[in-house]
């Protein structure tokens, strides 16, 4: 399998050490950076790493941070990627079974390299499942192509924002409603 591989500052450790891992199991692997444990940037290495994927120059993606998450938005940013913070090898097994993940994020400051490890071997070799889950890709496709036609999104906001109702006690006249509560009341 082709992987493009990324990570900030924070997460060049254990980069480095999924990196020998991953050639070590036979995966091509392509780096995006950082190669320095100067303090970087992470989203044009994580939109690298994102682009490669979808535009099939490698089948899957990998992004490392000091939590991931930043990593994950950045990545999520590329229409045609499904990029997933997994800390855990349920994460893992879901985000592929369900989600079609095609890009993995983790945090360096969360997971060991061990855990890390078994999140990748996990993820790597979880089939998607389809059936029920297609339909569910094919929705957010769709948003995609809606948030790149903006003008027309704008004009359907309207009709899913009347969609919503309001929650009972939110309207900040019970002294134990979550809002009261945000609000230190």
């Amino acid at each position: 399998m082709k992987i493009a591989i990324g990570s900030d500052h924070v997460g060049l450790d254990l980069k480095i050490h999924l990196v020998e891992l991953l050639t070590s199991w036979g995966h091509v692997v392509s780096d995006y950076g950082t190669t320095s444990s100067t303090r970087t940037d992470y989203p044009p290495i994580m939109e690298a790493v994102a682009r490669a994927v979808a535009a099939g120059v490698t089948d899957r993606g990998i992004v490392l941070g000091g939590s991931g998450q930043g990593e994950q938005m950045t990545a999520n940013k590329v229409r045609g990627v499904r990029a997933a913070l997994c800390h855990d090898v349920y994460l893992a097994r879901m985000s592929r079974a369900h989600n079609d993940a095609n890009v993995l994020a983790m945090g360096a400051r969360v997971v060991t390299a061990t855990i890390a490890e078994t999140i990748v071997v996990t993820w790597l070799t979880e089939p998607y499942e389809g059936g029920r889950h297609e339909r569910r890709l094919q929705q957010i496709a769709d948003l995609e192509a809606r948030e790149r036609d903006g003008c027309q999104r704008a004009r359907e906001l309207p009709d899913i924002v009347a969609g919503a109702t309001e929650v009972p006690g939110a309207n900040g006249t019970d002294p134990h409603s979550t809002t009261d509560l945000a609000r230190g009341r």
